[in-house]
């Protein structure tokens, strides 16, 4: 890789400079580290997400940035309604506080804090060569960034990950959502989320109902849905809006967990490295903590003088983040395969438990393992109850 001139040395360099991104720049800045933070875009940037904040978003954003999230990026939901393949499960009037955001804020306000702290603005700057054995950047205009470690934070489509790896992700695995910005309905303030399971196959639909918008959208597993567009345009019919709307579309790391989240010195955090929560979609949380730690061991290498080190402490420190997708992907066999789906749907409906349970994990309360105990305690009730459906689907990520 030839060496432009304009090179500029930096202990960190993050690429991305979303939430995963924005977390690693200020842990490792505010530790006084010589950091680059890189992204293609200028913040305030327009980023397609739901928007759901969930209570274990709000506790890492307290634990990484020192603070609770501004009130004023975050609308605050107490109400949701389940439905399955277009009926009513029920309505939880009293969860956990679910909050919803706009990311253009959000990212915005993540970004300003990890420059605040000390890292280097690189904002609209593309990448066009990456190093990954040195490891350092070639930018769009000639300069090259060089660090002694590389943390790419940049998304599903990670250059990072491409330049790793030879892909970003798989496409047997990976999945798909499609989302539109509606103008609000006029009970917004008080209507409760909406999540649709079945709107898409392996996957679900959602209504996040905010003051200036009402955020629209399914996801599901890309390969097992031929026509996205027709059931998005399913789901606004089912929901008395215009299926027409213009929506946009991106894809997701639905569950699709990267083992090994980099080399040596190169880390892959948040959707780059496959944290999205397999069965809601949901992935800043992770994209913060996985920021955090990235940044975390990297310091701890730096200070030991082996950067090469950096994957073997972020791999220890993420284990517990890997159980919990291991643990959603078993319960994620339960609620979307063609065997146990029915039988736990019915159970969904029936059990008031089961859906403050869910609940109770968005919101931070319990992790998967919790989840995945009273679950799988039901496990010969949903099978016993699939046969006796008369479904002959069979069980498994890949087939069912």
């Amino acid at each position: 890789m030839s060496a432009p001139s304009g090179e500029t040395q930096f202990d960190i360099i993050v690429l991305g400079a979303g939430p995963a991104g924005a977390a690693a720049a200020h842990v490792a800045a505010s530790r006084g580290l010589r950091v680059a933070l890189v992204d293609k875009a200028r913040f305030p940037r327009d980023k397609l997400c739901g928007g759901g904040f969930t209570g274990r978003s709000y506790l890492y954003f307290t634990e990484i940035f020192g603070e609770e999230i501004p009130a004023r990026l975050i609308e605050t939901k107490t109400a949701v309604e389940f439905h399955a393949d277009g009926q009513p499960l029920g309505l939880l009037p009293q969860i956990p506080p679910m909050h919803l955001t706009m990311r253009v804020d959000l990212d915005a306000e993540m970004q300003r804090r990890a420059l605040a702290a000390g890292a280097r603005d690189f904002s609209g700057c593309r990448v066009s060569q990456i190093d990954t054995a040195s490891p350092a950047l070639v930018l769009a205009d000639g300069r090259r960034l060089s660090a002694r470690v590389l943390i790419g934070a940049d998304g599903v489509n990670s250059q990072v990950a491409k330049a790793l790896f030879g892909r970003s992700y798989d496409r047997a695995q990976i999945g798909f959502g499609l989302e539109v910005e509606a103008t609000p309905g006029p009970d917004n303030a008080a209507a409760p989320l909406r999540i649709d399971f079945g709107a898409a196959d392996w996957g679900y639909g959602w209504h996040f109902p905010k003051r200036e918008s009402s955020t629209i959208g399914i996801g599901g597993v890309l390969s097992r849905n031929a026509d996205m567009k027709a059931s998005m345009a399913a789901y606004l019919y089912r929901l008395g809006r215009d299926p027409a709307l213009p929506c946009k579309g991106h894809h997701l790391p639905f569950g699709e967990v990267r083992k090994t989240p980099g080399r040596r010195a190169v880390l892959l955090a948040g959707d780059a490295a496959g944290l999205v929560d397999p069965i809601t979609g949901e992935g800043i949380a992770y994209a913060m903590k996985s920021g955090q730690l990235a940044a975390l061991a990297a310091a701890e290498a730096l200070a030991e003088g082996a950067p090469a080190s950096a994957l073997r402490r972020y791999r220890k420190a993420l284990r517990p983040v890997h159980r919990a997708m291991r643990q959603a992907r078993a319960i994620r066999v339960l609620l979307f395969s063609r065997l146990f789906r029915p039988a736990f749907i019915a159970a969904f409906r029936g059990s008031g438990r089961l859906r403050h349970l869910y609940m109770r994990l968005l919101a931070g309360e319990i992790e998967y393992g919790d989840m995945a105990r009273a679950t799988l305690r039901r496990l010969p009730g949903f099978l016993l109850r699939g046969l006796q459906m008369g479904d002959s689907g069979r069980v498994g990520d890949k087939r069912s």
